[in-house]
């Protein structure tokens, strides 16, 4: 592919692929990335939203027909409206902010949705209530006015209150395989039609879907493995418009779907870019937005 930005797909690549965002090198230049990780869109405002993890901000892009960029925020720091290493973020349209998991600072920070300015930060390096080791993943439960982060080093889902970031409970907390128990969860998606939280459940190599009314175990698939239906270290996750979870299944360098129930749907290769780290589907196109390499 092309070391352009924004080019269209070529021969070389799946004729699937209708965009990239990025460079085959890794950048520091507006529009290009060095590890970009999470992703997100905000329909409201037609924007994507990219974290650049090893270039320690957010990058926001035009959804027009080239995904222009439009700004950046953050810089590398442990101060506030420092990133350090981010990885996954959420947008809470309720109350006008983006969520950003400073994984490397062990924070979550809020930043303003209209002015993209800072707001403010919540966490610390820890196992208690309002600490976090090393997160990665953040959702949104707009029904019950949640947001859940995996924290991803204590080996738990930590549920905090939308309206004041209070601490409300956790699933966790102790490395293990059984249901419920979690090694490493990186990823989060809310199926709010069936009232379930899917989570990528890395280091088992399996997905875990619980309620998101109370967080209990509903079922769980997957198992370390290179066929369809198993995985090598799965991270980000999204439900498609008709309720299909696909998940990047990043060591084995493909992305897989699946049906609400866990079952295999189909995979899409991506050993000719990378390991996919995040996927997002764009819901006014019908297109599954990841990044893998140094690209969306």
């Amino acid at each position: 592919m092309s070391d352009h930005l924004n080019q269209p797909h070529h021969d070389d690549i799946d004729a699937r692929i209708k965009l990239s965002i990025g460079t085959v090198q890794q950048s520091h230049d507006d529009g290009s990335f060095n590890g970009p990780r999470g992703l997100a869109f905000d329909h409201h405002r037609g924007l994507l939203m990219v974290v650049d993890g090893d270039n320690h901000r957010v990058q926001v892009f035009s959804c027009d027909e080239g995904f222009s960029f439009v700004s950046k925020l953050g810089k590398r720091g442990d101060q506030p409206s420092q990133l350090k290493h981010p990885w996954g973020l959420a947008i809470d349209h309720d109350h006008d902010r983006i969520l950003i998991v400073d994984s490397f600072n062990h924070r979550v920070q809020s930043w303003s949705l209209s002015d993209q300015s800072f707001m403010s930060s919540i966490g610390q390096q820890g196992t208690g209530d309002l600490e976090l080791t090393y997160p990665l993943g953040i959702a949104i439960d707009n029904h019950h006015h949640r947001i859940v982060i995996a924290d991803t080093e204590n080996h738990r889902l930590v549920f905090l209150s939308l309206i004041d970031l209070s601490f409300l409970f956790e699933i966790g907390g102790i490395k293990g395989s059984r249901p419920g128990e979690f090694s490493n969860p990186s990823s989060i998606a809310i199926d709010h039609d069936r009232c379930r939280i899917i989570v990528s459940d890395t280091e088992n190599h399996r997905m875990q879907v619980l309620s998101s009314i109370d967080g209990s175990f509903l079922l769980e698939f997957g198992q370390e493995g290179d066929q369809p239906g198993q995985f090598s270290f799965p991270r980000g996750v999204c439900i498609d418009n008709q309720g299909r979870i696909i998940v990047a299944d990043t060591w084995n360098h493909r992305l897989q779907s699946f049906t609400p129930e866990g079952h295999h749907i189909s995979s899409f290769d991506c050993r000719n870019i990378g390991g996919p780290y995040d996927v997002a589907f764009d819901e006014h196109r019908g297109l599954i937005a990841f990044t893998a390499g140094h690209r969306v």
